[in-house]
């Protein structure tokens, strides 16, 4: 029995490291990769369970750069599970993703300029009881993003390709109604933060070269969705690193200034009535699970190096929002339950000249690197939701998803960004909380699906059960709100 890669290239290529499956014989399916075509998304059947593809696992070792020929202590060759090789064609190399470079993509893409927003929306709360609203929000979206991994991987498995997004894991875990509901909540939350980023980047780049904004605007989404395009693995996460540093670098500068005015008593002030109001800006600023199917392809359906890149990935967002909410909040101290609404931001560029540069640059790096990670997603989302083969580069899935937030943002975004709190509040919690337990769920406990790899996320119902149950909680206070504010404005 052997392992059978995607293509008859990464067959001929893999065939000297692919050795007996690890499982036992007794499991006499293999994988069977399409060689062309991306595999249609699966119907979920109520009849006895057809003939499925297996998951097969094959015992491959990574390749030397050079034989080791001496020395007292001959280091064992390193081995690893994964469930098929990425190949260059061109090359006829063996192209393992890195975990570096998927640390840098899943950071990249969650710290956003919403970092900018999070003082204002947790002033009320004060700095304790945001952080400690941030720190859940932070656990929950890392459980959710665990969770879309598994059901992916999965579904690689059961589907015998990579590549696999949102519209095949919902076809095959939660039928045509899941399949709906997740595709109008993915394009509505990607494009609504797409348009956002592009009109703030577009003004950002107007102020520094004075050009006109509909030239910032084409020249930001050529440069940067001709990276996610014409750029490999490697070169993406290149400049995502690079990226990602001098976000770093950027914001330590800020912090240097703005912590000038800085009192530590007022970090101490909470009000933890107010903290539930800023949920679903919080966690809408840590949304990165749209690339988390990137990542399952890109590290061969590793999980653990999937769950490394996500945990380590959103840890380093969490330690920025912290320590930017500690410093605005605790430069304007006696907010936390007065009801003063004012932007700690606004006050302190006012009250000091050079934070206003600064700001800037930060807003464009932490812009560009959420813009690739949300290209990138939205092309594989609309890839697969087109039925593309897979392991090619489509330039239509990147026309559909560079456009129409380019042009939506030159005609009025500001339509756009009052979309955003509502595409927290429903979008984000509805795609990224409900949708991610509702699909394991189905995945775990239904007699029709097949579940090869073994849980990743502890807990079992409980867990899934609490991760449904918080956002539809969240959702539903939220509904109750503005309903009651629309009955005060009659």
């Amino acid at each position: 029995m052997s392992c059978r890669p995607r293509t008859p290239a990464m067959a001929l290529a893999a065939s000297a490291r692919c050795c007996p499956p690890l499982l036992s014989s007794s499991a006499s399916a293999s994988i069977s990769f399409p060689s062309s075509a991306r595999a249609p998304a699966l119907q979920r059947t109520r009849g006895g369970p057809g003939p499925r593809r297996r998951l097969q696992r094959c015992l491959c070792s990574q390749q030397f750069a050079e034989r080791q020929t001496s020395g007292a202590q001959q280091q064992q060759q390193q081995q690893l599970e994964r469930l098929f090789s990425n190949l260059n064609q061109a090359t006829m190399k063996h192209e393992p993703g890195s975990v570096t470079s998927a640390i840098f993509l899943v950071a990249g893409t969650t710290v956003g300029a919403g970092i900018l927003a999070i003082p204002a929306v947790t002033q009320e709360a004060g700095f304790l009881a945001s952080a400690v609203t941030c720190i859940f929000c932070w656990i929950y979206m890392v459980v959710t993003g665990l969770l879309v991994a598994e059901v992916n991987v999965n579904t690689m498995c059961e589907l015998g390709s990579g590549g696999v997004s949102l519209v095949s894991m919902a076809m095959r875990t939660l039928g045509t109604s899941g399949v709906r509901t997740a595709c109008v909540s993915y394009l509505f939350i990607h494009y609504a933060l797409l348009v956002a980023y592009v009109a703030r980047s577009s003004e950002i780049i107007t102020n520094s070269l004075g050009i006109p904004l509909w030239e910032s605007a084409t020249l930001f989404s050529l440069v940067f969705g001709g990276l996610c395009y014409f750029g490999s693995q490697r070169v993406i996460g290149a400049v995502n690193g690079f990226l990602v540093f001098s976000i770093l670098a950027s914001f330590t500068a800020l912090v240097v200034v703005a912590s000038g005015n800085l009192q530590w008593s007022s970090l101490l002030e909470a009000n933890f009535a107010a903290a539930p109001q800023s949920i679903p800006i919080i966690a809408l600023s840590f949304v990165y699970q749209n690339v988390v199917p990137v990542l399952c392809t890109n590290l061969e359906g590793d999980l653990s190096k999937v769950r490394k890149a996500i945990v380590v990935g959103t840890a380093i967002p969490l330690a920025l929002f912290l320590t930017w909410d500690a410093v605005l909040l605790g430069t304007i101290p006696g907010l936390a339950g007065d009801g003063t609404i004012i932007d700690p931001l606004e006050q302190l560029r006012s009250s000091n000249g050079t934070v206003g540069p600064i700001v800037e640059a930060f807003s464009f790096l932490a812009i560009g690197t959420s813009y690739i990670g949300f290209v990138l997603g939205l092309s594989d989302f609309i890839a697969d939701l087109l039925k593309l083969p897979s392991g090619q580069n489509k330039p239509l899935p990147y026309v559909v998803t560079l456009v129409p937030p380019l042009v939506l943002s030159l005609l009025d975004p500001e339509i756009f960004f009052k979309a955003l709190d509502f595409a927290g509040t429903y979008g984000v919690l509805v795609l990224f909380g409900v949708f991610p337990a509702a699909m394991s769920w189905s995945e775990r406990y239904s007699d029709d699906l097949e579940a090869p790899v073994p849980p990743i996320v502890p807990g079992g119902k409980f867990t899934l059960a609490f991760v449904m149950g918080g956002a539809l909680l969240v959702i539903f206070s939220e509904i109750f709100k503005d309903i009651m504010q629309l009955q005060g404005l009659h």
